[in-house]
């Protein structure tokens, strides 16, 4: 306990930015269907948010070797907050867009920060607590989150000026703790087609992660309005994929330590089709049949990265490990930014069921992948299964694995 607390300060900073972040990805899409924007430029702001997202990732460790942590996290922070304010001062796509650029450079560039001073600070014999409190902490504000859009009405300056507050206040804990900052850590270099040597199939399973998930997290508030639900509907149809995926890492992750990692990967991906094309199909405004499906969806869906993950590190030596969760982080992001786009545009051109139709098209392409290379290569030998966050580059540093022997 003593140790969990030695960290509460980080803990308190997560969860209040992860309930700002969080609820202004579906508040943005509910808001701009108000305001008149086009399914295609609702997601938009979902590309736009990776591409802040991905670029936060670069300049965080670079920032920090500059000013430190507390000044990086105040700036990141700032961006974040001005970035939620603007928006009821210029109603424009484009201009919501470069809003958006700024609240990713916020969440990635704030998440880095935390996770370098948790890599500095935590010792093996504490790494699995306080790395279990930190993913329980941030799924939980994640869900919240989510719920909140049942109250902040759309295009309203006070929605965005609350979320805007939430992301100053992540700010006090960070900024009051009496605990030095680390010492600046050492930037991974970022070289993808590590992943892509070291595992074909575990790079091409970020990938479909990295379109399945954020089309469905940014574009999903389109696809649940369109079946008639309202906003606090959207909030639980939301949320509901969140619990999914998070329930399903334990049962997952002790299956993949036990199975083939290709085999549940398949496996995975053939349950995700089937759910996806039951929504893709389902016509009918049963709100509890939505969220089931929603649930259904986080469940088959969010752990593929876990398992991609954990795949391509089977192959990876020691000293790559950090390499490669850069590697990783930077395929999921290229996924990231196309498929928010992409999903809304198909949307416009066939209605919401195209969304899950584009989620089914990259699983499915994933299980035709996976059965070849099941014929290319026998099996590693199994690391540890853990879930990983998709948050940061600097994730791989705190979950290196240790050199055998050691």
């Amino acid at each position: 306990m003593r140790i969990l607390l030695s960290f509460s300060a980080l803990m308190l900073s997560v969860v209040l930015l992860q309930l700002s972040s969080g609820a202004i990805a579906p508040l943005d899409a509910l808001s701009g269907l108000q305001e008149g924007f086009t399914t295609t430029e609702v997601g938009l702001l979902g590309s736009a948010h990776f591409i802040g997202f991905f670029a936060g990732c670069w300049w965080a460790p670079r920032l920090m070797g500059r000013v430190g942590h507390n000044r990086a996290f105040a700036a990141f922070a700032a961006l974040g907050a001005i970035g939620a304010l603007a928006h009821p001062l210029l109603i424009s796509p484009v201009a919501w867009s470069l809003m958006r650029v700024m609240t990713g450079l916020c969440i990635a560039g704030a998440y880095t920060i935390v996770e370098a001073w948790l890599q500095a600070r935590l010792t093996n014999a504490s790494r699995g607590r306080v790395l279990g409190a930190y993913r329980f902490f941030d799924l939980c504000a994640s869900m919240v989150a989510q719920l909140m859009i049942g109250f902040l009405e759309p295009a309203s300056y006070v929605s965005y000026n609350l979320l805007a507050i939430l992301c100053c206040a992540c700010l006090l804990p960070l900024m009051l703790t009496t605990a030095p900052p680390p010492v600046i850590p050492a930037t991974p270099r970022l070289r993808p087609m590590i992943a892509v040597r070291l595992s074909p199939l575990g790079a091409a399973g970020v990938i479909v992660a990295g379109i399945s998930g954020p089309a469905f997290r940014m574009v999903g508030p389109v696809y649940g309005q369109e079946m008639g639900l309202g906003a606090d509907q959207i909030g639980l149809f939301l949320a509901a994929a969140v619990l999914g995926g998070a329930l399903a890492q334990f049962p997952v992750g002790w299956l993949a330590d036990k199975f083939d990692r290709r085999v549940m990967l398949i496996g995975m991906s053939i349950a995700a089709c089937i759910v996806c094309i039951a929504l893709s199909n389902y016509s009918g405004t049963s709100a509890p049949l939505i969220f089931g499906g929603s649930f259904a969806f986080g469940l088959t869906s969010f752990p593929v990265f876990s398992i991609s993950a954990a795949h391509a590190s089977d192959f990876a030596e020691p000293e790559e490990m950090v390499e490669l969760s850069a590697a990783l982080m930077f395929l999921y992001g290229t996924g990231a930014i196309v498929s928010p786009i992409v999903a809304s545009g198909l949307i416009d051109l066939f209605g919401p069921p195209a969304m899950f139709l584009l989620i089914t098209a990259g699983h499915a392409a994933l299980i035709a992948f996976g059965l070849v290379r099941m014929q290319s290569r026998s099996a590693k030998k199994r690391t540890a299964y853990r879930y990983t966050p998709r948050t940061s580059f600097t994730i791989g540093q705190i979950l290196r694995r240790k050199p055998a022997g050691k």
